[in-house]
């Protein structure tokens, strides 16, 4: 008989950094899961990610109080601030430019999320991520 599902928890955490503070510790000591056994895990499961990177991890509760979960992809958005240096993007992005990004990052941003992308090609997960570059008040070259 498969265990009953009670509920999922999205978090953002930074890969190798994941520790019972807010907002590890409430979320999951709300559903009475192992706060310890998460962490070790998810630090386990990250170490191969760059220190520090935020990682959305979805985290999949049972009635027995154990409990699986799945890491994604770094937001494009983080990727994005990486790639052009900057620390946040532009307040107004349509009038102020914060910085550039080459269309040989944006591949390689692409190439990072290929997992999470639904995008049918690498053409169109570029065209996908250049517009996010624009929301954030990046000029997008090539």
């Amino acid at each position: 008989m498969a265990k009953k599902v009670v509920g999922y928890i999205k978090l953002q955490v930074k890969a190798g950094q994941a520790n019972p503070s807010p907002p590890v510790g409430p979320a999951l000591g709300q559903r009475g899961l192992n706060i310890m056994e998460f962490c070790k895990a998810f630090n386990a499961a990250t170490s191969k990610l760059e220190p520090g990177l935020p990682t959305p991890v979805i985290i999949t509760a049972y009635s027995d109080r154990t409990f699986t979960f799945i890491t994604k992809s770094t937001p494009a958005t983080v990727l994005l601030k990486k790639a052009a240096g900057l620390t946040s993007g532009s307040k107004r992005p349509n009038t102020e430019k914060v910085g550039k990004v080459t269309r040989k990052q944006l591949e390689d941003i692409v190439k990072a999320k290929e997992a999470d992308l639904t995008a049918a090609s690498l053409e169109a997960g570029v065209r996908t991520i250049a517009g996010s570059a624009r929301s954030m008040g990046l000029v997008v070259e090539g």
